[in-house]
């Protein structure tokens, strides 16, 4: 019997695998046959002897017909997708000797692929999803697991109802080719209508859906049409009543049916995508973990189709509500059980969280938790396990059993990814050093330090730490992608009299002075030492020009992070007869400076403080300029010495999500008044204003938080004071305060000056007007000081992030700030401020710095007008408004 059914068998198969046979055979009695030849019918691409190599029968073999041989060789023929259709025939020679025949079909190959009922600009994602190669064999599967391809595509952006047809047309032009269409209808977006919850007694709907971050209900505004329709099913004098046809009116009652008939969330998408849905309903499950019900969990959900609109049912058994009783110590000998505890800050009677205490145990942003306690201190194999030791009604006692390991000791240190920046730059800002003990806190803080430096991309500066637990060691392997940070800046503004002024400036971030005579390392000029070296020009023609240089040695010796930075400017704007441009220029005002300055890196408050002292000379020459500062023929002398204490924690210079950047800085210049004797009201202003005296208070502060996701909130204060040394001895013209617009344009126009952002404002629009005396000729003249002496602003900005690749960061922001400024302390009046409001984006490239366009609407007058500023648009490239 089993002979006969193996038979049986193989006959079918080799039915199934249309192999032919034209000649009459006993089925009964197979018989062994010598192929003498193996041809083949139907190749037209293919070449021949590949072909019968494939089937594994060779000429001068004895098979069986019928028997396994030719079945065997139609399914390797079928194995390679090459073919259609295979079919095996064959001719008996003589007695004991047939010739094969191989009558195949070829399968197409792919020439192309198109897209029908697809817009343009889906087409390239489509084609990037797709693994269909040109000129490949095109089979069944291919096309099917395509089609499958666009379908889930579009059903992850809520098509779920799409449909994907496909269909071959063949090639005129390359033989045996065809060409790939696919006809897509996708069909009305799918909609979530409603989510509904069944079980949930403690929570309302509308908290649980709070928790679903990825799956919304689509926008709704039914409050209106639900009250009304409760007034006319109502009596009218009870209408008001309606809520007491729910349970109890509170809150919580009224926060849910509200929920219940208004959804304006922007913000979430209100289609159904299944991994989200999965993680969605993980989420909540969570949240119920952490107010006490471990045990609850979601009994069943089922998803009803109305239209193109769905509703969602989510069941859920809650269970009971735990409290934490007991919490034990076990295995702990570095800290007593009293510190861990006050660590943990978890006591008898909270609420059971097991999502708090895993946070309190192995990671809290804040950095308060117990594996940060033991791996700062080195212990990088320490191990903490909450187990819950006794379940007893509606408590649980928790026992944390502790595995301290050895104290890591850092063994090597390796870095991979500079290919341009050397590795004693690197190295230098280094926390983590071989010999020391290991660090969590201190491999944190490196990895701040790296993206910092703005050679590297921010989002990829990874540390690896690689345990060697045989001999207690770490060892540190920091991987780095570099970028280049060198900068073109291109910038223009209009300066008011001045007219368009347009700006190029180059700054090489990471410059090699060693370098310079070693042409073999200049990319465009040799790079790797971490300098900065910056070159400047701004013009607009025979009227305005100023040439800018700088350099800094971020450690200078190359042992501390001593940073020295010279530089100076040259800037010149000419009194032009615009009727006659040909004409010299009438009169002029020239500016020479020249500054060294000095930072250092503190140990205290903190590390996170810097203090910078500069020395700056500058002299002023006006020669026949007008009285627009005050004097027509003058000279000016500044010489300036400035201190800067600063707290720069933010995590990352180019979007930053956390921490703050703050600075104070006093600019003082000799006390001239006091040491020369000299009669102030009695000079002249060409005299008072020779050596210019002054002190200048700056205070700036930008804080950082995260709201949730990427979602960041900046908050910015600005303050500044220009004050002099004796009461009744003016500031003179020079360093003041000029607010309002971009804060780019105009900017060094009048030399000196501050120029303070104001979006929703006018360049320059925000500056009073002082009036001075001096005496000329035995006369009192009146002259109009431009600037203020003091300023303030306030500003608020959200950012989210559209991309954070290193070549493109994107971001946009949404804003409101207020600020002005003042001509005397005794006008000053922090309330008199100038508002606005309104909507930007930045781009930051590497070559270029940081595109930035706002509009913003001025809701205020500014000075000399009677009606708000209203809406501007302030364009920027290469500055960041302050």
């Amino acid at each position: 019997m089993k002979k006969i059914l193996a038979l049986i068998l193989t006959v079918c198969v080799t039915a199934s695998l249309s192999a032919q046979i034209n000649n009459s055979l006993d089925y009964n009695n197979p018989r062994k046959y010598e192929v003498v030849e193996i041809v083949t019918e139907g190749l037209e691409y293919l070449d021949e002897s590949a072909v019968v190599s494939i089937t594994g029968i060779r000429v001068g073999d004895r098979i069986d017909i019928p028997g396994d041989d030719i079945s065997f060789a139609i399914k390797k023929l079928w194995r390679q997708g090459l073919f259609a259709d295979v079919t095996i025939l064959y001719e008996v020679i003589e007695e004991g000797k047939i010739k094969l025949i191989l009558d195949l079909l070829e399968r197409p190959r792919l020439t192309r692929f198109t897209f029908e009922g697809v817009k343009k600009s889906k087409q390239t994602e489509l084609t990037d999803e797709l693994t269909l190669v040109k000129g490949r064999i095109l089979t069944d599967a291919s096309v099917k697991n395509a089609e499958l391809k666009i379908e889930s595509f579009y059903k992850d952006k809520g098509f779920l109802n799409v449909e994907v047809d496909s269909r071959q047309k063949v090639d005129s032009v390359l033989g045996n080719g065809v060409e790939l269409i696919f006809e897509v209808d996708k069909k009305s977006k799918v909609k979530i209508e409603d989510i509904y919850f069944v079980g949930n007694e403690e929570f309302g709907d509308r908290r649980l859906k709070s928790r679903m971050k990825k799956t919304s209900e689509k926008l709704k505004f039914t409050l209106f049409q639900d009250i009304f329709g409760r007034a006319v099913n109502s009596k009218p004098k009870h209408w008001f009543q309606f809520f007491t046809q729910q349970d109890s009116v509170g809150p919580n009652r009224l926060l849910d049916y509200l929920g219940e008939h208004v959804n304006v969330n922007f913000f979430k998408s209100s289609k159904l995508v299944k991994e989200e849905y999965k993680a969605d309903k993980q989420a909540i499950i969570a949240f119920y973990n952490s107010k006490g019900y471990r045990d609850a969990e979601i009994t069943y959900d089922s998803i009803f189709k109305d239209k193109n609109n769905i509703s969602i049912e989510i069941g859920i058994e809650e269970g009971r509500k735990y409290y934490f009783r007991d919490l034990n110590w076990e295995g702990n000998f570095t800290y007593s059980n009293e510190l861990l505890s006050t660590v943990l800050n978890i006591e008898k009677g909270d609420i059971y969280n097991l999502e708090k205490i895993n946070r309190k145990l192995n990671y809290d942003p804040a950095g308060n938790d117990i594996s940060s306690l033991y791996m700062d201190n080195g212990y990088l194999f320490f191990n903490v396990d909450p187990i819950e030791v006794r379940v007893e009604g509606d408590s649980i006692d928790v026992e944390l059993r502790v595995s301290e390991g050895p104290q890591a000791t850092i063994n090597q240190v390796n870095i991979s990814g500079n290919t341009r920046t050397n590795d004693h730059v690197i190295i230098r800002e280094l926390r983590t050093i071989p010999g020391e003990k290991f660090s969590r806190q201190k491999l944190i803080r490196t990895q701040r330090e790296l993206s910092q430096l703005g050679y590297f991309n921010p989002e990829t500066v990874n540390p690896v730490p690689i345990p060697n637990p045989a001999d207690g060691t770490v060892d540190i392997n920091w991987e780095l992608e570099e970028v280049s940070n060198d900068q073109i800046q291109l910038s223009g503004g209009w300066g008011g009299q001045i007219g368009f002024v347009g700006s190029l400036g180059i700054t090489f971030n990471n410059f090699s002075l060693s370098n310079f005579m070693d042409f073999g390392n200049w990319d465009p000029l040799p790079v790797g030492d971490g300098q900065i070296l910056s070159l400047s020009f701004q013009a607009n023609g025979r009227q305005f020009q100023s040439y800018n240089a700088s350099f800094t040695e971020p450690w200078l010796g190359g042992k501390k992070p001593n940073a020295l930075t010279v530089g100076g400017s040259y800037s010149y704007r000419g009194a032009i007869d615009f009727r006659n441009p040909r004409a010299a220029a009438n009169g002029s005002f020239r500016i020479a400076r020249g500054f060294v300055s000095l930072s250092r890196r503190l140990k205290w408050p903190d590390n996170f403080f810097t203090l910078a002292n500069t020395l700056e000379y500058s002299k002023y020459t006006l020669n026949n300029y007008g009285l627009q500062l005050g004097c027509s023929d003058c000279e000016a002398n500044n010489i300036i010495f400035k201190t800067t204490l600063a707290r720069n924690s933010v995590d990352n210079p180019i979007f930053p999500r956390s921490g703050s950047n703050i600075s104070l800085s006093l600019s003082l210049t000799p006390p001239y008044s006091y040491l020369n004797g000299k009669d102030y009201d009695r000079l002249s202003f060409e005299e008072t204003i020779n050596f210019v005296e002054y002190n200048k208070w700056m205070f700036d502060a930008s804080f950082f938080n995260k709201i949730f996701g990427d979602l960041v909130v900046n908050t910015r204060a600005n303050f500044g004071l220009i004050g002099s040394y004796q009461k009744g001895i003016s500031v003179g013209p020079f360093e003041r305060f000029i607010m309002g617009g971009s804060g780019l344009a105009g900017q060094n126009f009048i030399l000196g000056s501050d120029i303070i952002g104001l979006r929703g404002y006018e360049d320059n629009s925000l500056r009073p007007t002082q009036s001075v005396t001096s005496f000329e000729g035995g006369e009192t003249v009146p002259r109009e000081l431009s600037g203020g002496t003091i300023y303030n602003k306030f500003v608020m900005e959200l950012r989210y992030p559209i991309s954070l690749n290193p070549s493109a960061t994107i971001y946009v922001l949404g804003f409101g700030e207020a600020g002005n400024t003042w001509t005397d302390f005794k006008d000053y009046n922090p309330y008199n401020l100038k508002r606005s409001a309104g909507v930007g984006a930045r781009i930051f490239m590497p070559a270029f710095g940081t595109i930035g366009i706002d509009w913003g609407y001025g809701f205020d007058p500014a000075p000399g007008t009677s009606i708000p500023s209203g809406g501007q648009i302030h364009f920027t490239i290469g500055n960041q408004i302050r």
